[in-house]
């Protein structure tokens, strides 16, 4: 039986596919060592600290139970304000970043430059945290739900619009080629050939979007922003933890019903 030698493409593909695993091991150990490092600059390592978490917890978690509900009645007020909160900012968000969008987009953008400007300021927005936002309108406009929901609103744009002109970068170019093929302009080829097919995952992300801006409308009530995080924020520094855990039910309770929603929306959006 004649031996088998390998031909010369196969020695190239063979040269590929072991550059590409080396490759590939090389990037799994740094990012093992980067998350390492990391854990280790965080002070993960120092097993010192451990020690007494778990009784502390358990003490926590004792004193915190059975849930307090006799308040409920004085909680609908703060329910609905992290509800509108959540909602405004949303709303707002997602107005602001579908024009910045349309002209972030590579496939329908007006030019380069006005690309990138757009881009850099959507990354810009989005680098602040709502948190840090929410700090911002409480010192511009006072303490309340309104500061909070231009906080979200703030960063939502940042964010929605990066979601919006990848998920508008995504869509079949054809249509597009259509309408301007017969004179349509640019504003008519991203009403009736973009906006139509991107719909569905607008849609999620905004839905996404909401989901977030509920719970974080609860931290910016550390700051001022009022809403169900003033109340557990409250109920905590009075050490009354009883209190606080039947509000973080509560929260919970209508977190995880949005959720749901959510994806009943998103099921019909799959099925359109």
């Amino acid at each position: 039986m004649n031996d088998i030698n390998p031909t010369p493409e196969f020695d190239v593909i063979d040269t590929e596919w072991r550059r590409r695993e080396h490759l590939k091991y090389a990037f799994t150990i740094g990012a093992a060592l980067c998350c390492a490092t990391a854990f280790s600059f965080a002070g993960g390592f120092e097993f010192s600290r451990y020690e007494g978490a778990p009784s502390t917890v358990l003490k926590l978690a004792a004193d915190s139970w059975p849930p307090d509900f006799s308040r409920w009645r004085e909680w609908g007020r703060p329910l609905l304000e992290t509800l509108a909160t959540g909602v405004t900012g949303t709303v707002l968000g997602a107005a602001l970043a579908l024009p910045f969008a349309a002209l972030a987009a590579q496939n329908i953008g007006p030019s380069p430059f006005i690309r990138q400007s757009v881009r850099i300021f959507l990354n810009a927005i989005r680098s602040l945290p709502g948190l840090i936002w929410g700090v911002i309108f409480v010192a511009a406009i006072g303490f309340g739900p309104l500061p909070g929901a231009f906080a979200l609103g703030v960063h939502s744009t940042g964010m929605l619009g990066k979601l919006f002109f990848e998920a508008m970068e995504h869509v079949d170019p054809s249509p597009g080629a259509a309408l301007k093929a017969h004179g349509a302009s640019e504003l008519a080829v991203f009403r009736f050939a973009v906006l139509p097919q991107a719909v569905p995952r607008l849609v999620d992300a905004l839905i996404y979007r909401f989901e977030h801006n509920l719970r974080a409308a609860t931290t910016l009530g550390v700051i001022g922003a009022g809403g169900l995080g003033l109340q557990i924020v409250t109920a905590f520094h009075l050490f009354e933890y009883k209190e606080a855990s039947a509000l973080i039910i509560l929260l919970l309770i209508v977190v995880t019903a949005v959720n749901l929603l959510g994806a009943r929306v998103r099921r019909r959006l799959l099925a359109l």
